[in-house]
């Protein structure tokens, strides 16, 4: 036999026998013991990995340093600075603060005062939004002049049929016509004592935004309804009201319930009909129901010729209940169910009433004029109007 020799974890030997067998089973049992080596090595470095990461862990832990953000909190200087003007008059953050040119948050005015911060200013406005206002049904646009206009084109082009060879007659051209919204000042003045504001862990800027919001969400509401345009917003109940079989531009049409001062006592219901089909098709498919609570308590009673129930609850949360289908806005600021009332609006309010304002909130510090008190003067310049006179029907309590 040929004599052959194989080092541990070498090749195979190419010989054959007993002898050979022998120096595979050589052979496998080098490498495998070289595997296991490098098996040990490899534990060895992961727990030592492990180490590191926990010690790195237990630092962070011990000096409780904060978790890196992803985001820069940019606003942070200018909330400090505006704290500081609350509470103790302090404005020098405030005009030493550089800020970027499409931020827009504060701005120090020709008179004095300051645009109040992002933060503040979204609360304010989240506020006004999920209240029973008109505005969050009407159209809301931000201006940044004294007046925002509407153009209105309320009128068709001709047309007429002609023939191959015959003369074409001239047909009609529309019309434009502007409606001008002035945006008119809204104001609060609240106040708290200077000892309260000294107070570290009273929160200056949620209490200001919260009686602000209070004081705003009832002037703005009420003049979207009522108001008569000298110094506040046209409400959509300031137009001349007319039976809507004769209805023109510039008044409201309306429908009679049929009774003096109430819903009739048979066939309630068809009144609520007789409303929603006296408004065109295409405003029916984006129209809202509009009144106050105890209007709505009535209407809720009403069942159909079948005996069904033509109010329908919500089953989602922060929807608002349909009636007829059409979704329906509490607006307390609506009159009562009386005598020749206009009780129900419905329209597409859309297209029918826009809301125009400035986007900033300016706030002015005052702790003199009624010390020890701090008041705090904060005004915003809005203005409403409707902007399409046949988007908007009401229903008239009256036998006609």
């Amino acid at each position: 036999m040929t004599e052959t020799k194989s080092r541990a974890g070498g090749g195979l030997p190419r010989a054959q026998g007993p002898e050979a067998d022998v120096d595979v089973t050589a052979a496998m049992v080098g490498f495998l013991k070289e595997f296991n080596g490098f098996q040990g090595e490899v534990k060895q470095a992961l727990q030592q990995q492990e180490e590191r990461l926990t010690m790195l862990n237990a630092k962070t832990m011990t000096y409780a340093r904060p978790a890196l953000s992803a985001q820069a909190e940019v606003e942070v200087p200018h909330q400090k600075a505006f704290n500081a003007y609350l509470r103790s008059g302090d404005d020098d953050g405030l005009r030493g603060l550089v800020l970027e040119g499409k931020a827009l948050s504060t701005s120090v005015a020709a008179d004095g005062g300051y645009l109040i911060d992002p933060q503040t200013a979204d609360r304010i406005r989240s506020m006004l939004t999920s209240t029973s206002s008109l505005r969050s049904i009407a159209n809301v646009v931000t201006v940044d002049a004294s007046n925002f206009d509407v153009l209105i084109d309320r009128s068709e082009v001709g047309s007429g049929w002609a023939t191959e060879a015959g003369p074409q007659a001239e047909t009609s051209t529309p019309t434009i016509e502007r409606i001008s919204i002035r945006l008119h000042e809204l104001s609060a003045m609240p106040k708290a004592s200077q000892r309260l504001l000294d107070d570290s862990a009273f929160d200056v800027e949620g209490w200001l935004a919260g009686k602000i919001a209070t004081r705003f969400i009832r002037a703005e509401s009420a003049a979207f309804i009522n108001g008569d345009g000298v110094d506040k917003p046209k409400g959509i109940l300031l137009p001349a009201k007319v039976p809507n079989a004769t209805w023109t531009w510039g008044s409201i049409g309306y429908v009679a319930s049929g009774a003096a001062s109430d819903f009739p006592a048979t066939n309630a219901a068809d009144t609520i009909v007789n409303l929603v089909y006296s408004l065109g098709a295409d405003y029916r498919a984006n129209a809202s129901f509009v009144m106050n609570s105890k209007t709505a308590g009535a209407v809720r009673k009403m069942k159909d010729a079948d005996g069904r129930f033509m109010w329908a609850d919500s089953m989602q949360a922060a929807q608002p209940a349909l009636l007829m289908g059409y979704p329906v806005l509490i607006c307390e600021d609506m009159p009562d169910i009386a005598a020749n009332a206009h009780a129900i609006a419905f329209g597409d309010f859309m297209a029918g009433y826009t809301i125009a304002e400035r986007p900033d909130l300016r706030v002015l510090r005052d702790p003199f004029s009624a010390k020890p008190h701090v008041l705090f003067y904060a005004n915003k310049r809005v203005g409403g109007d409707i902007t399409d006179y046949a988007a908007i029907k009401l229903l008239k309590f009256a036998v006609s």
